[in-house]
């Protein structure tokens, strides 16, 4: 049973990892959250225009008008994304101090989205794999994105060794590095054996080598 800060932490994390930010119900944000299903199930290249025109119900030529380019689109959603992150952090911290359990509340946010598949992997991730046939625009979108989320866990562990809550073995910044690619590696085995269950033994298995949380 996670404890109530775990808890507290993952429901701050639903906001921070995926940019669920509250929806106006405008068209563009409906273009846009179904972008985001489309490139976390399919990624980029695996969609088209005529694949959100179907689902949300409007023609190619409405989807065009917000988002002349599918380039365009894509980086909306990371942006979109982006700007959540930068805003939400601030109410991750206030609503848990502890950086080590900030760490295992990013955690467990993945663990429950590829358990009950609501986002069976990072849309940043998924464009991360395909960076070489993206528009270069496209590209600095994603680096970005992964940039800011590498800057705040290089904080968070710098927090959590001030607090004493988190030992590392190198120093924040690559520490930092090795916890992200634990979590993205979790969720590609997950995805590779079709075993949610595997992410959170292989997170775990991971960061008890990379930093002890206490």
């Amino acid at each position: 049973m996670p404890s109530r800060g775990l808890r507290a932490a993952a429901q701050a994390i639903t906001y921070l990892v995926e940019g669920r930010a509250i929806m106006t119900g405008s068209t563009a944000d409906r273009i846009v959250s179904e972008a985001r299903s489309l490139i976390m199930t399919r990624g980029y290249n695996g969609f088209s225009y005529a694949d959100i025109a179907e689902a949300v119900g409007i023609r190619k030529a409405s989807i065009h008008h917000h988002f002349p380019a599918k380039s365009d689109l894509a980086k909306a959603v990371i942006e979109e994304t982006r700007a959540v992150i930068q805003a939400q952090t601030e109410m991750l911290a206030n609503a848990i101090p502890d950086a080590g359990d900030q760490l295992r509340g990013y955690a467990s946010y993945w663990e429950r989205c590829i358990a009950d598949n609501s986002a069976p992997f990072c849309v940043a991730g998924m464009l991360a794999a395909e960076l070489p046939s993206l528009p270069e625009d496209l590209v600095a979108s994603v680096r970005a994105y992964f940039a800011d989320l590498t800057d705040w866990l290089t904080r968070l562990l710098e927090l959590g060794v001030e607090q004493g809550s988190v030992s590392l073995a190198k120093s924040p910044e690559e520490e930092a590095d090795a916890f992200m690619a634990a979590v993205y590696g979790a969720m590609l085995s997950a995805r590779a054996f079709g075993d949610p269950a595997r992410f959170g033994s292989v997170v775990e298995t991971l960061l008890s080598r990379v930093m002890r949380i206490h």
